[in-house]
C-alpha cells in the first residue's frame, strides 16, 4: 500500500497503471495519501514496513520446521505423495524371506520406517478424527491412533539426528536406544488394533496409520515371537493344516453335502468353469458359514452360473497371518495357492469372504497371481441385474439392517452391491445403522482378532450389535463370515433370540425368500388342481 501511494504521488494520479488490481493495497493506498503526517514521509514508511516484511518472512521461515505452521506444507504434500500404485487394502510387500538376505522384518527402529511414514507425522494436524472412528478406542482399548503418529514423531525427534528438530516447546525425554519404537508404543496399543481402515479413511490429509501398525506387528511377531498366545495356536494350524482352526482339509467340502452340481477339482485339474469358488475357511469349516456356502452354491446354480470348487486344494489365504505380522507363514500359504490357480489355469474367482476377496484381487498379484476376484454380493447384484436369478414373487416383509464388512467396504469400496442385493427383495424396509458405508464400525474380527480374545474393555462385536439393534430391524444382513460370527454371537449376547432377530449373510436372507416364493407356488398349484 505504501509503495502504491509513494509511487502515485510521484506521478500524480492513481488509475493509470496495474496498482489498480490490488484489491486490498490500492485501497488502503488511496486512505494513506488522506493522511497529512503518513504523506509528509511515504518512503521512510515505505521502507520501514518493507523491512517488517522481510523480517516477518524469515521469522515464518525459522519457525516453519517447529511449529504447526508447518502443516501449511506438509499435509498438501503428504496427500500428493501417497501411494497410488498400491490398492487400499493391500499391505507393503516384503520381500521373499526364504530367499532374502535382509537381518530384519518389519520396524523396530526409527530408521526402519520409510521416509513417507515419516512425513506423515510431520503432517498430522492433531485434529482427532481417527481416534474419534476407531473402534478399540471406543471400547476402551489402549490404541489411540492419533497417539500412534504422534508418538513415532517423538520418537523421530528423540533420535537426536540433526536434520530434525523437535517442535516448539517440546520436552523431549531422550532413552537409550532412542530409536527404539517399543519405549514408546505398547504391545496391547498395537494388538488392539482390528486393521478396519476406520482411522486411514478418515483422516483429511492422507496419513497412513495402519500401515505403521502392522509393520511393526511385522516385527514383533517375526523377530521376538512376541504375540498373543492365542495366536500361536493359528499360526501353527495354518503352517500344518492349512487354516486357522486346525481341521482336516479332507473336510473342506463337507458342506456340499447332497447338493448336486457342484465339481470339485483337484489341484491338478484342468480349469473349465468360468468361476473358481473360493469357499474360504470360514465357508469351509465354520458351522454357520457352512450354510452361507451352500446358500451362495445354490443361487449360483439357480443362475446357471459356470462354476467349481477347490475342495481340499483349497488352502487359507494367509489374511489373518498377515495382519498380525507373520508374513512367513503368508508367503508360505501364498506361494501354495499361487502355483495351484496358475497351474490349473484360472481367470475368474467368487468368494463370499471379504478377507480373501481382498487378499486375492489385491496381493496375491505380488506373489505372481494375477485373477479377477469379484465379491458374491457383486457376482448376486449381477445376476440379478441381468435377470438370471429371477427375482418376481421374492420377499420379505422385514425392516433389514446391513452391517458394512471392512474390508468390503473400506478397504475395497464396495458398498452398494450388498444393499442392492437386499433391496431386490420386495416388502423389504432397508435401514441404517448410526455407523455405516466409509464411517462404519467394525465387528471387531479384523487383523486377525478373529482368532484372539477381548481381554481389555468392551467386546467390540458387543458394541456394534448393540447399534444395530437400536434400528428396530428384524434381520441383520451381513456380507462376511466374520461379521456373520461376531454379530451373531453379540446379538444372542444381549438375551435376544433367532425368532426375534434373525442375523445371517445376505446370501441366506436371499436364497430364504426364493424358497419360500416357490413353497408359495408349489401349494398354490396343489390347491388349483
Amino acid at each position: 500500500a505504501f509503495r502504491i501511494a509513494l509511487q502515485d504521488t510521484a506521478s500524480g494520479g492513481y488509475g493509470a497503471d496495474a496498482e489498480t488490481w490490488s484489491v486490498i493495497g490500492y485501497p488502503l493506498a488511496l486512505a494513506i495519501v488522506e493522511v497529512d503526517w503518513l504523506v509528509d514521509d511515504l518512503a521512510g514508511w515505505h521502507q520501514g514496513w518493507w523491512i517488517a516484511h522481510v523480517g516477518a518472512f524469515l521469522a515464518f521461515l525459522a519457525l516453519l520446521p517447529i511449529t504447526m505452521i508447518r502443516h501449511m506444507f506438509t499435509s498438501p504434500l503428504n496427500m500428493y505423495l501417497r501411494d497410488r500404485d498400491r490398492p487400499k487394502g493391500a499391505m507393503k510387500p516384503l520381500p521373499n524371506l526364504m530367499e532374502t538376505e535382509l537381518e530384519s522384518f518389519g520396524v523396530s527402529t526409527i530408521e526402519e520406517f520409510t521416509w513417507k511414514q515419516l512425513l506423515d507425522t510431520d503432517s498430522c494436524t492433531m485434529c482427532g478424527r481417527c481416534t474419534s472412528v476407531c473402534p478399540a478406542h471406543a471400547t476402551g482399548k489402549p490404541l489411540d491412533p492419533r497417539e500412534i503418529v504422534l508418538k513415532v514423531g517423538e520418537v523421530m525427534a528423540a533420535t537426536g539426528d540433526p536434520k530434525v528438530s523437535p517442535p516448539l516447546g517440546t520436552d523431549v525425554e531422550v532413552t537409550v536406544p532412542a530409536n527404539w519404537m517399543f519405549d514408546r508404543i505398547t504391545n496391547d496399543e498395537l494388538w488392539s488394533c482390528t486393521s478396519c481402515r476406520a482411522c486411514d479413511e478418515i483422516c483429511p490429509v492422507n496419513i497412513e496409520i495402519l500401515d505403521k501398525i502392522l509393520d511393526m506387528r511385522r516385527y514383533l511377531s517375526l523377530m521376538e515371537s512376541d504375540f498373543p498366545k492365542e495366536l500361536g495356536a493359528a499360526y501353527r494350524s495354518m503352517e500344518n493344516s492349512g487354516n486357522p482352526w486346525g481341521l482336516s482339509q479332507s473336510e473342506r467340502a463337507e458342506w456340499v453335502g447332497d447338493l448336486e452340481g457342484i465339481e470339485v477339482l483337484d489341484g491338478g485339474d484342468p480349469f473349465e468353469s468360468e468361476y473358481l469358488y473360493w469357499v474360504g475357511c470360514a465357508g469351509s469349516f465354520d458351522d454357520k458359514n457352512k450354510k452361507v456356502s451352500r446358500a451362495m452354491a445354490s443361487l449360483m446354480l439357480r443362475a446357471g452360473v459356470s462354476f467349481s470348487i477347490l475342495g481340499p486344494s483349497e488352502m487359507c489365504t494367509g489374511d489373518p497371518a498377515r495382519r498380525s505380522g507373520n508374513e512367513y507363514i503368508f508367503q508360505m500359504l501364498a506361494t501354495q495357492n499361487v502355483e495351484t490357480l496358475n497351474g490349473m489355469g484360472v481367470k475368474k474367482i467368487v468368494t463370499q469372504c471379504p478377507h480373501c476377496f481382498n487378499t486375492l484381487a489385491n496381493e496375491y498379484p505380488q506373489m505372481g497371481g494375477h485373477y479377477e476376484v469379484v465379491h458374491h454380493s457383486q457376482l448376486l447384484e449381477w445376476l440379478i441385474d441381468q435377470g438370471h436369478l429371477d427375482m418376481e414373487g421374492a420377499r420379505l416383509e422385514e425392516r433389514v439392517v446391513y452391517h458394512d464388512s471392512c474390508y468390503l467396504g473400506r478397504h475395497n469400496d464396495v458398498y452398494s452391491a450388498p444393499r442392492n442385493v437386499i433391496g431386490s427383495l420386495a416388502g423389504i424396509d432397508l435401514v441404517e445403522a448410526d455407523r455405516q458405508g466409509t464411517n462404519g464400525m467394525c465387528c471387531g474380527a479384523g487383523g486377525g482378532r478373529m482368532f484372539m480374545e477381548e481381554h481389555i474393555g468392551k467386546n467390540i462385536n458387543v458394541e456394534r450389535s448393540q447399534e444395530l439393534l437400536a434400528t428396530g430391524a428384524g434381520r441383520i444382513a451381513t456380507a462376511c463370515p466374520f461379521c456373520y460370527v461376531m454379530i451373531d454371537d453379540g446379538v444372542r449376547g444381549e438375551g435376544v433370540d433367532d425368532d426375534e432377530v434373525k442375523v445371517g449373510d445376505i446370501a441366506l436372507h436371499l436364497l430364504e425368500a426364493l424358497e419360500a416364493r416357490d413353497t408359495d407356488a408349489v401349494e398354490a398349484g396343489d390347491r388349483g388342481a
